[in-house]
């Protein structure tokens, strides 16, 4: 066996043994590192970033980015629970901040360490705008996101680094190699996946929502506001990490009525008032 295929089988080795089942996707995701390792990193760099950013606490906005988060966090465990995933949260540190800044952003570290920026509440608008939101950041700890992307560039590295010992005597090839591979494996490999695992926490985002008791109906709405907030502009999909705005827009008033009929199975059959 020549050493292409060693390291090609070596490879897929690897991918079959470190692969885990995501109850909310129920797909196998590549995990290299363990959420045991993952977390005390993602948790201090969390920590690191308070410490360098001005935190609003002890008002109206602060208070409901915690009373949605709270929610939220509610409704993951109810499902969970309810679908023989009892204790999945364990390790999970829930905790959620409200940022001074001009960013329009919101974002949550492996394990449960959310931030919210100022500058996304006006677009957000009001309760229910901040919890499709959060329960799309939440979602992104819950399918284990960040724990695949690390995984995925580990085996981009790998690969690229197999490439170049394989390729070690052909100075040309490898040079081809080199040039065309992080494109290639970019626009082919990473963005799209990039792109899968937005789709995938808007989708378990609404369920969220909807089980927390707010109206996934109105997610489409935000996205509406998002869109003209960005005035259309927005690279190609193809070249971005994130789904265009009218593809989300489409999904979301797609899945909106699966939303509220699992939140039924609940007994949530009605939602919070908009305000």
């Amino acid at each position: 066996m020549n050493f292409k295929k060693s390291i090609v089988i070596l490879g897929l080795l690897l991918i079959f043994i470190s692969c885990a089942t995501n109850p909310f996707t129920g797909k196998k995701t590549m995990a290299f590192i363990s959420n045991a390792q993952l977390f005390p990193s993602s948790f201090a760099q969390y920590n690191q970033v308070k410490s360098e950013n001005k935190i609003i606490t002890s008002t109206k906005d602060s208070d409901m980015i915690t009373r949605v988060g709270q929610r939220i966090a509610v409704a993951a465990e109810r499902w969970l629970n309810a679908n023989g995933n009892q204790g999945y949260l364990k390790d999970y540190k829930w905790e959620y901040t409200l940022i001074e800044s001009e960013q329009i952003n919101a974002w949550c570290m492996p394990g449960g360490k959310i931030a919210f920026y100022t500058g996304i509440l006006p677009i957000a608008d009001n309760e229910t705008g901040v919890a499709t939101i959060m329960g799309h950041e939440v979602a992104h700890a819950l399918a284990n996101h960040g724990q695949q992307r690390m995984s995925a560039a580990y085996l981009q590295q790998g690969i690229a680094l197999a490439g170049n010992v394989a390729l070690a005597n052909d100075s040309n090839g490898q040079a081809i190699f080199n040039q065309s591979y992080g494109v290639v494996t970019t626009v082919g490999g990473m963005l799209p996946f990039s792109r899968s695992h937005e789709t995938q926490a808007d989708e378990i985002g609404l369920r969220l929502m909807a089980l927390a008791g707010y109206n996934p109906d109105e997610a489409s709405e935000l996205w509406k506001r998002m869109k003209a907030k960005s005035g259309g502009q927005a690279p190609p999909e193809f070249l971005s990490t994130h789904p265009s705005n009218d593809i989300r827009i489409s999904n979301l008033k797609k899945w909106s009525p699966a939303a509220k009929a699992e939140a039924a199975k609940f007994g949530v059959t009605s939602f919070r008032p908009i305000n």
